[in-house]
């Protein structure tokens, strides 16, 4: 409440200022270059606007792939312009804005790797988390909380984020978001995904940014937007690395390590990151199923499902490659990377079937044993030339293929008059090949007018088989019912266009995207189940428009508007079934269309202290989980499209250096849902939910930091028929330089008072279920990381200037 207190002051006192702010006599933009000592752009470079004489910050940014960032308008008066970039010596100038100037300053700067110094030492602090008008980024080595964890924890905790149950992941709400890693969709179902981001090591990453509103560079796919993780990839010159090592205990052990190699000589740069995870994990569940009489109210029978699944992950990532320069303009790279996972989980519970009046009726015992063996490779190859400073063209060639090979194996044994067992054992053999081209043109025109365009060409195949057998006691047969080979083929094309400018206080984007989708899917049947087919085609334009205005220096107001698309996951276009218990199955639907996802959106910046955003979103016949049952109170988890689906979102940003050892940085998001649509019988539902998160970054010597973190997310709905109780965690870390400040020991403690855990209620035709699940949360984690070898010297001063993966099922 005190973190809600204090946002709501601060946007009172937003309002407040950004009417009493006197007109300024004379105003100018401040334009910022930086380039390395080859003069080659640098993007992600931290730029920050001080006010003298007491270095007051009154404005910051990041600069763009072309190095660029411009500041708002100043006043006449005095500046110190700052820039910082991780592995590069921080610099300043010192800028004057006088009443005879133009109406824009331009900085130029050269920045100079740190390792080729002596002696530098860098006072300055990454922030954890910086909001920029486009996107949200998380900064992974800003934060201890980070060290020791997976890419899937470290989303478990960013602002704005939440992931249900079965690994969907939404934004601000709004689910079907496009996961993206190195600005490549990773084309994989929510269930894939959880497990390869739960695989991926939090060493291997940079940072990951959260895009709510998207530009038509991006892929029209998801309507809550995208989530791209950029992994790291150094460029320093010479032989250099680093390596970090990590040990957790929970419930149960885990450990999280990566090694990373460089070297950066003539034109010349090969790289190569190694990681390895071991995590084991629980998940302790309980359910509560209540079958009802026809009127939807009277109690018939009940089945309480406690289950206790152990499961242990280990993962291998190699990735490495080269960039090679064939002149100062022209840059060709290519990267291999692959992974190898192997999954197994051995889970134990009970199916107690009683009276209303709880008097045990029947009691059955299951067991089951599952895994995965997980192998892909990727190849990407890249170019980039640069025209002039103002005029670049950029290509890659993606080849990606994935096998898995899952099994799952489930007993089940009763041991009344009615005594049995049967045995399921089931062969999920997998495979996925996806071919992706994309090309982009961007130049740079008179009056900060910049335009871009590409194309795009993507194809995916997708061969999966299931095998089931069922022996109950008289040897293995086939189980034809659940037997299924479904062969999927898809292919879009898309290009785009945009247009962007800054008109002295005006500025704008927009863009148009045209996507094409075109596919094919075959059901192979057998003596039982009939063969089946069907094939598709449709596009659609997708515009999107980004004004802003500045009426002052320390303001900026936004307005955005996107139309998005949502295209059926691949696995959940098979029509077979798939078993979680003897009383669960899910089951696929083809007959699920495209969703289409309209946004609009408002937003507010304050001196990069505060953001605000009013958001309303509307999705027509959107996907929603689908709960069925049938006779034998067996429930079937599918997925369809229902009616309509309205999001009103409210969004309030604050980070603030409260004193100069302390940095408080806070996120609120708000969203009034409201959902109707034709499941078994019209149904609506209507809630307000909220999550806010919080991360306090503390100095408490010369070489002693420490952070207290935590999220909270109230009772929220994503689906029509299921509501999920309030979660949340607390976590505290702290932070030492050692071995001469080129390595930092962090110890840090995760879900402090075991408070993470899922709880939720489901509606179906004639039932309902009460369920918790909770995992090995609850951890103490301890890591080292060191920055080892020697750059280069800095090479002379040149004088030239300066997406089709998250949805094999998701």
């Amino acid at each position: 409440m005190k973190a809600l207190v204090l946002i709501l002051f601060c946007s009172v006192v937003a309002v407040y200022q950004s009417t009493a702010q006197p007109a300024a006599r004379k105003e100018a933009d401040i334009k910022v270059l930086v380039v390395d000592e080859k003069q080659t752009p640098l993007d992600f470079v931290s730029v920050q606007l001080l006010q003298l004489p007491d270095s007051a910050r009154i404005v910051s940014g990041a600069s763009d792939a072309q190095g660029q960032v411009t500041l708002p308008a100043v006043a006449v008066g005095n500046y110190l312009v700052c820039v910082s970039r991780v592995n590069y010596q921080p610099a300043c100038q010192l800028v004057s804005v006088k009443e005879e100037s133009d109406l824009s300053v331009v900085v130029n700067f050269q920045l100079i790797k740190s390792d080729a110094l002596e002696a530098v030492t860098i006072t300055a602090r990454k922030p954890p988390v910086q909001f920029l008008p486009d996107r949200t980024v998380l900064r992974v080595d800003a934060s201890i909380s980070a060290a020791g964890s997976t890419a899937l924890e470290l989303l478990e905790r960013a602002p704005g984020i939440t992931i249900d149950r079965d690994g969907n992941i939404s934004l601000k709400g709004r689910d079907q978001v496009l996961v993206m890693i190195d600005n490549k969709p990773s084309y994989l179902s929510s269930s894939e995904l959880s497990a390869l981001l739960s695989g991926m090591s939090s060493n291997d990453i940079e940072s990951i940014e959260l895009i709510d509103k998207p530009p038509a560079k991006f892929d029209a796919a998801g309507n809550g937007g995208v989530i791209n993780i950029r992994l790291k990839k150094n460029r320093q010159r010479g032989l250099n690395g680093n390596l970090t090592l990590s040990a957790a205990q929970g419930v149960y052990p885990k450990t999280n390590n990566a090694l990373g190699l460089n070297y950066y000589r003539g034109k010349v740069n090969l790289f190569a990151n190694y990681s390895y995870t071991m995590n084991q994990n629980y998940l302790d569940m309980y359910a509560l199923r209540t079958y009802l009489a026809e009127d939807d109210k009277t109690p018939l029978s009940m089945m309480s499902q406690p289950t206790y699944i152990r499961s242990r992950v280990r993962n291998h990532t190699l990735r490495t490659g080269l960039d090679y320069s064939i002149s100062k303009r022209t840059t060709v790279g290519m990267v291999l990377s692959g992974t190898l996972l192997k999954r197994s989980s051995l889970g134990s519970g009970e199916a107690r079937w009683s009276s209303p009046g709880s008097d045990l009726d029947s009691l059955i015992n299951t067991s089951s044993d599952n895994g995965i063996d997980w192998k892909n490779g990727a190849v990407n190859l890249n170019l980039r030339h640069r025209f002039s400073n103002k005029h670049e063209l950029t290509a890659d060639l993606d080849w990606l293929d994935y096998k898995m090979t899952g099994n799952q194996d489930f007993k089940n044994i009763r041991t009344d008059d009615f005594a049995y067992t049967e045995t399921f054992r089931g062969n999920l053999p997998s495979r996925i090949q996806i071919g992706s081209f994309k090309a982009d043109h961007s130049i740079s025109l008179a009056n900060e007018a910049k335009l871009e365009s590409g194309v795009k060409w993507a194809t995916t195949s997708t061969d999966n088989v299931a095998a089931f057998f069922i022996n109950t006691g008289s040897g293995w047969v086939d189980d034809l019912g659940k037997t299924n080979h479904f062969i999927y083929d898809e292919s879009i094309a898309a290009a785009y266009t945009s247009i962007q400018q800054q008109l002295d206080r005006w500025g704008y984007q927009l863009g148009l995207r045209y996507e094409h989708t075109s596919l094919k899917a075959h059901q192979l049947g057998n003596s039982v189940v009939k063969d089946s087919a069907f094939s598709r085609s449709y596009g659609s334009l997708f515009p999107t428009v980004q004004l802003s205005f500045r009426p002052d220096s320390i303001q900026e107001w936004g307005l955005s508007f996107t139309k998005r698309i949502d295209r059926p996951p691949y696995q959940k276009l098979n029509p077979f079934v798939s078993i979680i218990n003897k009383y669960t199955y899910q089951q696929g639907n083809p007959l699920i269309r495209p969703q289409y996802t309209y946004t609009v959106e408002l937003s507010h910046r304050y001196k990069q202290v505060l953001n605000t955003s009013l958001s309303y979103s509307h999705s027509k016949d959107y996907f929603s989980q689908i709960f069925i049952t049938d006779t034998s109170g067996t429930i079937y988890y599918s997925e369809g499209n229902l009616g309509d689906r309205k999001i009103f979102g409210l969004s309030v940003a604050y980070t603030q250096q409260i004193i100069p050892a302390w940095t408080l940085t806070t996120q609120l998001d708000v969203q009034h849902k409201k959902l109707k649509g034709f499941v078994w019988k019209e149904l609506e539902a209507s809630i307000t939910q909220f999550n806010i998160s919080m991360n306090n970054q503390i100095r408490l010597a010369k070489k002693w930091s420490m952070e207290v973190s935590g999220y909270f997310i109230s009772k929220s709905q994503a689906d029509i028929q299921e509501v999920v109780e309030p979660t949340g965690q607390l976590g505290i870390g702290i932070a030492r330089q050692v071995l001469r400040n080129k390595g930092s020991l962090k110890l840090n403690f995760r879900d402090i008072f075991y408070t993470q855990d899922m709880e939720g209620f489901t509606i179906f035709n004639q039932a309902t279920e009460y369920f918790r699940l909770q995992r090995d949360t609850r951890l103490v984690n301890l890591s080292l990381s060191y920055r080892f070898g020697k750059a280069g010297k800095a090479p002379a001063r040149r004088t030239n200037k300066v997406d089709e993966a998250d949805r094999v099922g998701n």
